[in-house]
């Protein structure tokens, strides 16, 4: 039975946790962030093309109340007009509509980089449980974001007061203006508002930006068992890994033992290595180690060798270095060829002498 503290997130969340969550479209991102870019985008084109968007819209009204008496809506003349109308909006938004869809995508690539997922959108039962619902009305997260509505009325509620109120002294001497001075007072105002209120948005949106990172990493926290479970998966389980391992030595111990009685010579020092050569002149460029081993691994090849007349030569030195320097189905280096070399003369020797 697992632990109580196994069962307690207190691990941080691994890469392929927070892999799986971008999948389902799960990321740490703040709405606040946009809609504060989107706003200060906003400012920026009032401010570098508004004056153009005024006066283009002064001069298409204009145009159309001074002719209110020649119009003629009738037939082709409605579509004309209606399609000239559209046209002008479609001018006067546009530089509006480009930058905040800009903005908008600039928004969420700084924040969570190119990511697209139809995860969210695949329709989902527990969506429709009213009892999650309940819980999630009355969550912290709920509670963060009426605190975070309730602080953007009272900033933006705040910030317009305090503008008005330094242009309070202006106000009496609107009375002596023109129109026009009244409405470029009302712009300046607006954008003065407009300015202090994207700042302070901005500074929200960074720190909802730091807490939607925090809640996001609280969220994906793991318990030591998911950790073990999902190293498990990645990684493979140790002891099946372990049995795996076991199997394939016994495989390469079998082999090389099969290898054993068709080698030459056996070189031993005498009691804790042995090393198996084999040596065909028409077919290998050098000695070939069939096998090695040491300790018990070394008797069992000296008795396989015995067993079936394979000579065993002990020779200290030469044995140590070729079980340090080769590998099974290794050739022998050239430095040892002269050494090896006599060793199968020996054999040779005595093979010829036992069957004379």
């Amino acid at each position: 039975m697992p632990q109580k503290g196994d069962q307690e997130k207190t691990e941080k969340p691994t890469p392929k946790r927070l892999q799986e969550a971008r999948k389902k479209g799960q990321v740490a991102k703040s709405q606040e962030l946009a809609s504060a870019l989107i706003l200060i985008g906003s400012l920026g084109v009032l401010i570098f093309a508004g004056s153009w968007m005024f006066w283009t819209l002064t001069r298409f009204m204009h145009g159309i109340f001074g002719n209110l008496g020649t119009l003629h809506v009738e037939g082709e003349s409605a579509s004309a007009f209606l399609l000239e109308i559209f046209g002008q909006v479609v001018i006067l938004i546009m530089p509006v509509m480009a930058v905040l869809l800009i903005v908008g995508i600039a928004a969420n690539l700084i924040q969570v980089g190119f990511m697209f997922t139809g995860e969210p959108f695949v329709p989902k039962l527990s969506k429709f449980n009213p009892i999650s619902g309940m819980k999630n009305i009355v969550s912290l997260k709920s509670l963060v974001e009426l605190i975070k509505s309730l602080l953007k009325i009272l900033l933006i509620s705040g910030i317009s007061y305090a503008v008005l109120i330094g242009e309070m002294e202006q106000i009496p001497s609107l009375l002596q203006m023109s129109v026009g001075q009244i409405l470029i007072f009302i712009g300046k105002a607006s954008l003065k508002i407009l300015f202090y209120v994207s700042l302070g948005m901005l500074a929200m949106a960074i720190l909802d930006y730091i807490y939607q990172k925090w809640q996001f990493t609280q969220d994906m926290m793991m318990t030591k068992q998911e950790v073990k479970d999902e190293w498990k998966q990645s990684e493979g389980d140790p002891q099946v890994k372990g049995k795996i391992k076991k199997v394939q030595k016994e495989m390469a111990m079998r082999r090389m033992m099969q290898a054993v009685p068709e080698a030459d010579v056996i070189i031993t020092n005498p009691t804790t290595l042995a090393v198996a050569l084999k040596y065909n002149a028409h077919e290998m460029i050098a000695p070939l180690v069939v096998a090695k081993g040491s300790s018990f691994v070394a008797d069992r090849i000296k008795e396989i060798a015995r067993e079936n007349g394979v000579p065993v030569v002990e020779n200290k030195p030469l044995a140590q270095v070729l079980y340090k320097t080769c590998e099974i189905d290794d050739t022998i280096p050239d430095s040892l060829y002269r050494a090896v070399a006599e060793v199968l003369a020996y054999v040779y020797r005595l093979r010829q002498a036992g069957g004379a």
